[in-house]
């Protein structure tokens, strides 16, 4: 039994499961690869232990977009995470991150493991809080339980204005 099956065992779930998770630092008490910080000269933020090449958001005409699922204002201080590679916003069933300078992904926020909505966006994947299923930039799955893979949509920033489409 590894340390995510003995804590979800004592009943851990969610946030608290996420907490406790992450409060290790030690490579072989992790469950979870992408809380594992790998050091660098200049870099602040940590090193993907996988790294995945994504399409950067394109910048169009806004107004010809014809299937907007959200519209965020990125100068809302409700929205203030994205402006930090690594921070995330999770609204109207959709999770929206800075996954690097300028390039946002967004994904369903629904689990396809087991159809909650429990995904966050953790350091340089998605992530699901409630039973541990990962899945890369692309929404393909990174374990057993991240099989399924995530719907991914399409995002578009003007200015301060970014809008996630199908």
């Amino acid at each position: 039994m590894n340390r995510y099956q003995f804590l979800k065992s004592m009943g851990f779930r969610g946030a608290a499961l996420m907490a406790v998770m992450s409060s290790c630092i030690r490579e072989e008490d992790t469950y979870i690869n992408a809380l594992v910080e790998k050091p660098t000269d200049t870099a602040t933020t940590p090193v993907a232990t996988n790294p995945v090449t994504t399409t950067p958001s394109t910048t169009t005409d806004l107004s010809t977009i014809k299937n907007p699922l959200l519209t965020l204002d990125l100068s809302a201080t409700a929205n203030a995470s994205l402006k930090t590679v690594g921070g995330y916003v999770a609204k109207s069933g959709i999770v929206v991150a800075l996954t690097s300078a300028g390039n946002y992904a967004a994904v369903t926020q629904t689990c396809s493991h087991e159809p909650k909505k429990k995904i966050i966006f953790n350091k340089t994947e998605f992530y699901c809080t409630d039973h541990g299923a990962r899945f890369d930039l692309t929404g393909k799955g990174l374990n057993s339980f991240g099989s399924k893979g995530l719907t991914v949509y399409k995002v578009a920033v003007s200015g301060t204005t970014l809008v996630v489409y199908s």
